[in-house]
């Protein structure tokens, strides 16, 4: 079973949002109930006091499934709930008359107008404050605590109520609704933030995968274009001569096949990663996609001396690792560390994402595509290492980090050209 931990570290940053804010104000159905309905039972008796009680629960129980279906609403998930709404207002009025009732015709004793008054006083309160967590704008908020608090003033006077008395409870009623007025709005304004954040950031993650994919286009397009023209215009000419009978026909046909051939080599160089591709560039590109998604970047070491091809093959590392940072896990930090050591470079790539993520993708781990794959996952990246007598290592350490460690045996002379 998933103990308590995982299922919180299972969710993303909106996810525990969302939780935080919903059971936040759940809490306050039973803030309700503990301090007006209690004490009511506790002052009155357990006749009348019971009867308060019981209305307290079914007006915080009101509330708290309407807090529940417009968190809903604010999250896209379902339509306004308005009738839910009405139904609150209703059963607000309803218990907060009856509870005045109670203070002007019930048994005397300063205990019950102490524990009737309370009740009046608190569900306007919470009950105007959760109405405002489904209202769509700010002036029908307002709306909702004013007449709240204009209902508490005017409904005193025909039960008796002294006008000072009166006018303390709509007062009481307007600063205490309107402050969890201003909570529930502010709560929706920060949970529709963090949404469009983390929303704002798959896009970044999802363009930054998009300009990888439009960069093999080019170089596909740089290699094929000129080779297919060059094949299409020889080809015509070999038919051309073929026509008339001369020989320059074959030498046509055989330059063809050998720029086949060649175009046939260049596109599996492509397609592997064969192509030459700078550690440098590829470590800056990595700390500016990260940093411009909000992943804190840091970025150690220097690539300048190491052979052609090992930067080639470790800055397909540093692509794909930064790749699979994006689209997989919650990483709020990564860091990305080139050394030499011992006559050989090592590059790791290690991130805190490895707690929101499935076991499969893991951070930095290879979800980007299947790991039988020849050109990306970790058994690509194992394969493009494998022809510098590479090696991959890839793990979680802790709950909540992956690191990824590449190392590449050098030469004796690759480390004296470092060292210099």
């Amino acid at each position: 079973m998933r103990g308590p931990g995982k299922w919180w570290r299972g969710k993303s940053t909106p996810e525990k949002v969302e939780t935080y804010t919903r059971w936040s104000f759940h809490f306050f159905a039973v803030v309700e109930v503990m301090t007006v309905g209690l004490s009511a039972a506790g002052e009155v008796g357990p006749g009348l006091g019971g009867w308060l009680m019981l209305l307290v629960c079914v007006h915080a129980a009101v509330c708290a499934l309407t807090v529940s279906r417009a968190l809903d609403w604010v999250c896209g998930r379902r339509k306004q709930p308005l009738r839910l709404l009405w139904t609150l207002g209703a059963v607000t009025a309803a218990v907060a008359v009856t509870a005045l009732a109670v203070a002007e015709h019930g048994p005397d004793g300063d205990g019950v107008d102490a524990a009737a008054g309370g009740v009046f006083g608190v569900v306007l309160i919470f009950g105007a404050g959760s109405i405002s967590l489904g209202v769509r704008n700010r002036r029908r908020v307002y709306a909702v605590v004013a007449g709240f608090a204009a209902g508490a003033g005017l409904v005193a006077f025909p039960l008796g109520q002294p006008a000072p008395v009166a006018l303390v409870s709509a007062l009481s009623v307007l600063l205490g609704s309107g402050f969890l007025a201003f909570t529930a709005v502010f709560s929706v304004w920060l949970l529709k933030a963090v949404y469009e954040l983390d929303e704002a950031r798959e896009t970044r993650a999802r363009l930054a995968v998009a300009e990888e994919r439009l960069r093999f286009g080019r170089d596909l397009h740089d290699v094929m274009g000129r080779n297919l023209a060059v094949i299409a215009l020889k080809s015509e000419l070999a038919v051309q001569l073929a026509r008339r009978g001369r020989p320059e026909a074959v030498e046509q046909m055989i330059e063809v096949q050998r720029i086949a051939q060649e175009s046939q080599r260049e596109v599996r160089d492509v397609v592997r990663g064969y192509r030459e591709a700078d550690l440098g560039v590829e470590l800056a590109g990595a700390q500016g996609v990260l940093t411009a998604a909000g992943i804190e970047c840091e970025v150690t070491g220097e690539a300048a001396g190491l052979p052609a091809e090992v930067q080639s093959a470790l800055a397909w590392v540093v692509r794909e690792a930064t790749t699979n940072v994006l689209r997989h896990g919650d990483a709020g930090r990564c860091a990305v560390g080139v050394r030499v050591t011992e006559g050989r470079v090592v590059l790791t790539v290690e991130n805190d994402g490895a707690a929101g993520a499935s076991d499969g993708g893991g951070g930095s781990d290879g979800g980007s595509a299947s790991d039988g794959g020849g050109g990306s996952g970790l058994a690509g990246l194992r394969e493009r290492l494998a022809a510098v007598d590479g090696t991959l290592e890839a793990c979680r350490v802790g709950e909540a980090t992956f690191r990824l460690v590449a190392e590449v045996p050098l030469t004796e002379a690759d480390v004296r050209e470092v060292a210099v």
